[in-house]
């Protein structure tokens, strides 16, 4: 069996997700994380390793996220990932919902097309066009028929997925699509260079990360918790996919600064690097401003550094006091 777990996490707590999927690892291995708040989890071998089922382990499992984390989650549990995610949002908060194979084709038959993955509204709406306005219809109807409308390829997609068909496999330790880091100050903080401090230091934090992981980003999300715990959250695409901290921090400054925070009280600030990629898969703007190359120089010699002797070893003169 497969969990979907989601996790129920504020914006604010994304941060929190790598705790959790060791919780999730001391299960079962076979975790691929799902950014911002949620997780796959193959309990295949933990099933017969433990001797429990895959309910019992879904329990055993929110219980150590509260206990560790102090995170409740929703948990979906089915024979293939996308069973499991569509049982998960079904669930509620709190509770595991359970579809078994056996119980697949009758969940699925009343279910609306749209609800299946790799089934957008221009693919629901072209299907339900011809009256294949259910998955159980989908199921019911002749492959070639499928294909005629949707094409060969995705046309055998979807319908094996109205079947509870899915070839996807739960990929351990797969490249995250976001990465996030948060920052809470002790005091409601009106101080907009402490603001600023804080966003150069998240973002010297997710551009080591990234490096680390040979990634790079193309946009960046800004979240603002505020003392009655309201949030604001900002997205900014990026110029090019980079890494370079530079480059975050001009752009976590410049989300900051259209939110106009000169009077508000500011419990804490959130940065997302979203839509990871490969690095030696992202094209750079070559420029011959020497100040720039002088600048990711030195940014190579201090993540040397940092892997060496710390994370501390290296840091900007404006974060060292």
């Amino acid at each position: 069996m497969i969990l979907y777990v989601r996790f129920l996490l504020s914006p604010m707590y994304e941060a929190a997700l790598p705790a959790l999927l060791a919780v999730a690892e001391d299960i079962s291995p076979v975790v691929q994380a799902l950014p911002p708040d949620a997780a796959l989890v193959d309990v295949r071998g933990a099933e017969r390793y433990f001797g429990r089922d895959a309910a019992q382990l879904a329990s055993l499992l929110r219980v150590r996220a509260l206990a560790h984390c102090g995170v409740d989650c929703v948990i979906g549990a089915g024979p293939v990932p996308m069973i499991a995610r569509m049982a998960a949002r079904e669930a509620v908060p709190g509770t595991t919902l359970v579809v078994t194979e056996e119980e697949t084709a009758a969940f699925l038959d009343g279910r609306p097309v749209a609800a299946l993955d790799g089934v957008g509204p221009v693919t629901a709406r072209t299907l339900c066009a011809y009256g294949l306005d259910s998955a159980g219809r989908v199921a019911g109807a002749p492959l070639a028929v499928i294909q005629r409308i949707l094409g060969a390829r995705a046309g055998r997609e979807v319908w094996e997925r109205a079947r509870g068909i899915d070839r996807t496999a739960v990929v351990p330790n797969a490249l995250s699509r976001s990465m996030a880091a948060e920052r809470s100050f002790g005091l409601d903080e009106l101080d907009q260079i402490e603001h600023r401090r804080a966003l150069l230091s998240l973002a010297e934090e997710l551009g080591s990360r990234m490096r680390g992981e040979r990634q790079v980003c193309r946009s960046l999300t800004l979240t603002v918790r505020y003392a009655d715990r309201s949030t604001t959250t900002r997205t900014r695409t990026l110029r090019e996919p980079t890494a370079h901290s530079a480059a975050l921090a001009d752009t976590a400054y410049a989300l900051h600064e259209v939110l106009g925070l000169q009077r508000a009280r500011v419990r804490g600030l959130s940065l997302r690097a979203e839509d990871l990629t490969a690095a030696e898969r992202a094209a750079r703007q070559l420029t011959f401003d020497p100040a720039d190359e002088r600048a990711r120089r030195i940014e190579e010699v201090a993540d040397r550094a940092r892997a060496k002797f710390g994370p501390g070893a290296v840091v900007p003169g404006s974060l060292a006091a």
